[in-house]
This record gives structure tokens, sequence and C-alpha cells, in this order.
């Protein structure tokens, strides 16, 4: 064998060898992005399967530890064929499930009412396409009021999700008049955590 062709054979091999390299992170790069997104630390929360209430999915949800008063068993309501759940987990966690069917942009219209309310006045803290935080404040006639008799204004904080499940559109949110923004705080990991489960 020349000088030559041995050189030729090993560019040869390792030319195969960095394209194999290529296609593999390639492979695990798509193989990435195809898995689930966990972004959360869910440190003091238990995973809670809701098939028994008629729904293919999973959620995470605070534990005893989690210092906010939380039960060991977290209590579902919902109505055999209705179109809402109600999870209790201990008095200060209370987070409503809506079923929309094929409905879409949930988020997008209830930002849209949000915007139209003349009373509040809302600041959106986290604002994606499928997923709102936001800030909910009372707005006050100052023109009635002395900086002195002046009310404090009424804030609360509200999360906002949808989720498809089943190829149907559900909405995650926090009950109407709000919590303080731990409470929410948690709640938003919740939301964030729950997965479609195939076949359970």
């Amino acid at each position: 064998m020349t000088q030559i062709q041995s050189i030729s054979k090993h560019i040869a091999f390792f030319s195969f060898a960095g394209i194999c390299l290529l296609f593999s992170a390639c492979g695990d790069n798509d193989t990435q992005k195809n898995q689930p997104e966990i972004a959360e630390d869910f440190f003091e929360f238990q995973k809670f399967s809701l098939k028994d209430f008629g729904l293919n999915a999973t959620i995470m949800l605070p534990d005893e530890t989690a210092n906010i008063g939380a039960s060991t068993r977290p209590e579902v309501k919902h109505e055999e064929d209705g179109f809402k759940w109600e999870i209790e987990v201990g008095p200060n966690f209370y987070l409503i499930i809506d079923d929309f069917g094929e409905e879409k942009n949930k988020v997008a219209d209830k930002k849209r009412k949000l915007k139209e309310l003349d009373i509040f006045e809302t600041k959106f803290l986290v604002d994606e396409k499928d997923f709102i935080i936001y800030e909910s404040t009372l707005k006050v006639d100052g023109e009635k009021a002395s900086p002195i008799t002046k009310p404090k204004p009424h804030v609360s904080y509200h999360v906002y999700g949808q989720k498809v499940i089943d190829g149907y559109t559900y909405v995650f949110r926090s009950r109407e008049e709000g919590y303080q923004k731990n409470i929410i705080d948690l709640m938003a990991k919740s939301i964030k955590s729950v997965r479609e489960v195939k076949n359970i």
C-alpha cells in the first residue's frame, strides 16, 4: 500500500466517523425537542392523576410541606359528564378546570376581556400564548378622595392557562377573586406541570 493510499483511507475513515457523530447529535436534539419540557423544580409537590375524574392527565400539586396549609390528599369536585372540575388542596389552594371542547385561543380571549374592564387595571406578569399570570388592581377615583382618606388599592393575583387533552381544550385557572402572589406562583407551577397521559 502506498503512502498516498494510506492517507486517503485515513481521511475517508475520519470523514465517515464525523458524519456519524453529526447525525447522532442531530438525532439527540430531535429527541430532546420531542420530549415534554420540565423546567420547574417540583420540590414540595406531589404527582396527582386526574384519570378517576374523567381527564387523561396528571398534575403536580402542593403537598403538606408547601407551608400553605395543604392537606395530604387533594380533593376533586366534579359531576359526571360535567364541564367543570374544582381541585382543593387545603383551605388556601383552589384550582378550577373548565372544559371548552374544541374552542381555541382561550387565553387570548381572556386577555381581551381583561383589557375591556374599566374598574380594574391589569398588569401581565407572565404573558405567553397559552398561559398568563396577571395582577389586578381595583381603580380608585382620586378626585373623590384626599391623600388621607384615599383607600388602599385592592390588589389580587391570578393565573389562567389552557391545555389540550385528548384533542379538547381545558382551561386551568385560579378563582375569580384571585389569591396572594405566593399562592398564584404555586398554582402556576401546577398548571405548567399538566401532562396528557395516553392509555391510562
